[in-house]
């Protein structure tokens, strides 16, 4: 059975949620407000982009620089990439973060080629439009995520996970395996969801290892 590992990118590949680091630095100060209606299922994540990123003026070149020089990834990159090449696993990125944060984080890390499947990003004079578009190429309000994971179990893919967030539990429920930290974690113990955690990605690897 082949095997895809679909990993989160902000506060899983990065420390921190780069969204998050953007909409302080350039947006409304009521952003976390909108934020906490998304987490109690008032919103979508697709309502959430529209009001929070609308409202970021800055233009693509200013946010890119900063990107570049605020956002830091997990110790053990590399090796969890290199680690699933060699086992013949895919590797994909699938996030509700914004494509063109995360393709320049990975741009600097000289891994443009790992697949990326998050908001499609536009810069314009009304701020940040932001859209989801599914396995199939249709927009998407909610469960990107589970969308994801749904069409690579679709064609006889085993799916391992890794994320950290809210919007990781009800996807990672449904993987083979999952490797957890922060609130995915504490949702795991919760829930009683079968997971590996992990502080960094080097430790991915290790639990990798142990799976058969």
């Amino acid at each position: 059975m082949k095997t895809v590992f679909q990993c989160d990118f902000d506060g899983t590949i990065t420390p921190e949620d780069v969204s998050f680091m953007i909409l302080d630095a350039f947006g409304k100060r009521d952003w976390r407000q909108i934020l906490a209606q998304y987490k109690e299922g008032k919103i979508t994540i697709a309502q959430f982009n529209r009001r929070a990123f609308t409202a970021v003026k800055a233009d693509e070149e200013t946010l890119v620089r900063f990107v570049k020089e605020r956002a830091r990834v997990r110790p053990g990159f590399r090796d969890l990439i290199s680690y699933c090449r060699q086992r013949g696993f895919r590797f994909v990125v699938v996030s509700n973060g914004l494509d063109f944060y995360i393709k320049t984080v990975l741009s600097c890390l000289d891994a443009c080629d790992i697949e990326v499947f998050a908001a499609r990003t536009g810069f314009g004079s009304d701020g940040i439009e932001a859209q989801y578009l599914g396995p199939s190429g249709e927009p998407l309000e909610d469960r990107f995520k589970e969308s994801y994971l749904r069409s690579f179990q679709e064609s006889g893919c085993r799916v391992i996970y890794a994320g950290n967030g809210f919007s990781d539990i009800a996807p990672a429920s449904k993987a083979y395996h999952v490797f957890a930290t922060g609130e995915l974690l504490s949702a795991c113990k919760e829930k009683s969801i079968n997971c590996t955690p992990f502080n960094d990605l080097k430790e991915i690897v290790t639990g990798l290892e142990s799976l058969t």
